[in-house]
């Protein structure tokens, strides 16, 4: 039987294995050395793979864990200005439904609402895909990095950390 990993952070062991994104990450896979996300509370880290019982950890092609919302936002960039329903936010990403026509690598400055008693939430966003499902954006910084945006997420995430012991994060250097 395999180890099993934990998260140095938060100490769940609801880690999945990620794809290396630097060349510091690549050149640590000679070494049996992967990256690894924790699903709880996102951090990335580097540990060796070797021994892992790998059913465990299985690779993730997503960065983060998306949750289920029904948000309204507006959104502008250039000529485009346009409105919908964010249906699922992650730290780093969310699925807009709109009617807008948007295009592929477009910037727009997002404007959620998170709540009806305060002011909505700007945040900027690149547009990854489009498709029947809806506008898939990017975050061009990551929730961790906006504190509003972050406690909405974690207070919405099924397994979050323990707001006591103040971790948050990613790892470093990993632009994630």
């Amino acid at each position: 039987m395999g180890r099993i990993l934990s998260c140095p952070w938060c100490q769940k062991d609801s880690i999945m294995r990620s794809h290396p994104q630097s060349a510091r990450e690549h050149l640590a896979s000679f070494l049996f050395v992967a990256p690894f996300r924790c699903t709880s509370c996102s951090h990335r880290f580097l540990a060796s793979h070797l021994w892992l019982d790998h059913s465990t950890h299985p690779i993730d092609r997503r960065e983060h864990l998306r949750i289920p919302v029904r948000l309204y936002l507006s959104f502008s960039g250039g000529k485009v200005r346009g409105e919908g329903t964010v249906l699922d936010l992650s730290m780093g990403a969310g699925i807009i439904k709109s009617g807008t026509q948007v295009h592929t690598d477009e910037i727009f400055y997002l404007q959620l609402s998170l709540d009806d008693h305060e002011l909505p939430l700007e945040v900027a966003a690149m547009v990854r895909s489009v498709s029947a499902r809806g506008i898939a954006f990017k975050f061009l910084r990551t929730a961790q990095e906006n504190k509003r945006l972050l406690a909405f997420v974690q207070a919405k995430t099924p397994d979050q950390l323990d707001k006591s012991s103040g971790k948050i994060g990613v790892a470093a250097g990993t632009g994630r």
